[in-house]
């Protein structure tokens, strides 16, 4: 359906109702007409048919409140077809709504339904004008930002403030981010300043692009700045302090929202993304939210059990319990010892020992392994691998 079809069309007459009707009122004077009109109750009635298109085309404009407010008011500014405006000595002059619209033609449409971009594509444009005659433009968003730090291990564990360095689109300072070198860019007839335009892609929906003219913008610089070169943006740079959590791990990509590039025309601000790297710790590792941490034992300490300190991450030791018999490569948990957790708490310090053994020994020490080594011959600590060997 044409827009001048759809101003011209007088939905209140096709219900029967007046131009104030309540809700109440338009909703039951669709039912009893389309009850009337249905083709089920009017096999092969063609009139019928086409009249209960109407009915349910009228109440689906006048049924939506949004919709009917569009309709009043678009009925209001054209009138029957023609722009009404007043001239001199009260008189009036009319131009076709169809030359207005270029003769403008919506996609296909059901029964009530509107073709291409709908009510709010077509008269958007129009009923977006500013006071003083002029068409505001629609606010731009502005462009995300990406960026990268490196982090220390214990920084990613405890959260840092660090400073970024950033490239970015920021508002020409030559032309105001007008993109006119005088200041005064036009609106874009294409888009009518909205940067849009909507095309209709069937059924009853339409897809929404860029102006190609504008590039988005909405606006048009006549004469063009030689900074900018009429874009309206200009390559700026900028340092910010920014705080990255604690807890982040390698590799991890924060999004810090509203600390992108300043939006257009009072749009907000794009959205910043740091890609967080963290350096290797000479003594800790990382297993999500717990620390690792691998503590040597000698072999009596192993053998005889004891209590061991153990290292944490800036804070003061820990001492745990050595069972007697601990075995090379056991692990053990120091709780609350890890990585900050995003509620707050922490994970653990995940101590694994090693048996550490000595590679000199002393003539005493050597004798007591000795003695130590007789009293432990008739033990056979390969006896069961080689008995799990035979049996496979």
């Amino acid at each position: 359906m044409s827009t001048k079809d759809f101003v011209e069309k007088d939905y209140y007459k096709v219900l029967g109702v007046p131009k104030d009707a309540t809700e109440a009122e338009i909703k039951k004077a669709y039912r009893k007409l389309a009850r009337e009109n249905h083709p089920d109750a009017n096999k092969g009635d063609a009139k019928a048919e086409e009249r209960f298109k109407e009915i349910s085309e009228a109440n689906d404009i006048l049924g939506d409140p949004k919709k009917r407010k569009e309709y009043d008011e678009a009925r209001a500014l054209f009138g029957n077809g023609g722009f009404r405006a007043g001239g001199p000595g009260g008189g009036s002059f009319n131009f076709d709504l169809g030359d207005l619209f270029g003769g403008a033609q919506g996609g296909p449409a059901g029964a009530g339904g509107f073709g291409g971009g709908g009510i709010g594509d077509v008269f958007g444009g129009l009923f977006n004008r500013g006071a003083a005659g002029g068409t505001r433009t629609q606010p731009r968003r502005g462009q995300d930002i990406e960026s990268e730090v490196t982090l220390s291990f214990t920084e990613a564990i405890e959260g840092a403030t660090v400073p970024l360095r950033m490239s970015s689109q920021q508002p020409c300072t030559a032309c105001s981010g007008t993109g006119d070198k005088n200041g005064t860019p036009r609106v874009c007839p294409t888009c009518v300043g909205t940067g849009q335009v909507s095309r209709g892609s069937g059924g009853g929906f339409s897809l929404t692009d860029p102006c190609v003219d504008c590039k988005g913008r909405g606006l048009i610089a006549e004469n063009p700045c030689e900074v900018c070169k009429g874009s309206g943006r200009a390559k700026s740079s900028r340092t910010m302090q920014v705080r990255i959590p604690a807890g982040v791990s390698d590799n991890q990509k924060i999004r810090l929202r509203g600390k992108g590039a300043p939006g257009e025309r009072g749009g907000p601000n794009g959205d910043l993304y740091v890609v967080v790297h963290v350096d290797d710790h000479p003594v800790f590792g990382r297993k999500d939210d717990n620390l690792t941490v691998t503590v040597p034992v000698s072999f009596t300490e192993a053998a005889l059990g004891g209590e061991i300190r153990v290292p944490t991450l800036g804070g003061p030791p820990v001492t745990l319990k050595l069972p007697a018999g601990t075995p090379n490569g056991r692990t053990m948990r120091a709780r609350g010892k890890g990585a900050v957790r995003k509620d707050g708490t922490r994970g653990d310090l995940l101590v694994t020992v090693e048996v550490a053994v000595p590679k000199e020994l002393d003539d005493k020490a050597r004798e007591a392994l000795e003695t130590f080594r007789e009293a432990t011959a008739s033990e056979d600590p390969r006896a069961e691998l080689f008995q799990a060997a035979k049996g496979a």
